[in-house]
């Protein structure tokens, strides 16, 4: 009877603190999405030239600069998966936006300045946005 009691007495201690480390867990992950640097480029299913050019000078900058501590996203506006992320952002439009917490740069304008016809400094003011959240 007493093997029985320890027994289940040491099993209730293993399942608590393996409660506690996934939880434990959890709060990290959370904590590192909110330290993430993300960025989001928003569009339409019907898109121009220089939408596709703000795309890839973009996301070919952010990796050029940042490897995988940036994390580029090219969403559909028109996707139903993408309206909760947008409604979320409060994004309606075509948008390139850069993400880390609750903190948003949005650079659509200057991406849409500058990435036909000067993509050196597109690059310039992404590096200049971006290496601040990266504490760089």
């Amino acid at each position: 009877m007493k093997k029985v009691i320890f027994l289940s007495f040491a099993l209730v201690m293993i399942m608590s603190s393996y409660n506690g480390f996934t939880q434990t867990k959890k709060k990290e992950t959370a904590a590192s999405s909110a330290n993430k640097v993300e960025a989001y480029y928003f569009h339409n299913t019907v898109r121009c030239t220089t939408c596709k050019t703000v795309e890839a000078e973009a996301k070919a900058d952010l990796s050029s600069l940042y490897g995988d501590q940036v994390i580029f996203k090219a969403l559909n506006l028109e996707n139903e998966a993408t309206k909760p992320i947008a409604e979320k952002l409060k994004v309606s439009g075509q948008t390139l936006l850069i993400v880390k917490g609750d903190q948003q740069i949005n650079l659509t304008n200057e991406g849409f300045l500058y990435a036909v016809t000067n993509p050196t400094k597109l690059k310039s003011i992404i590096k200049a946005k971006v290496d601040p959240l990266l504490d760089l």
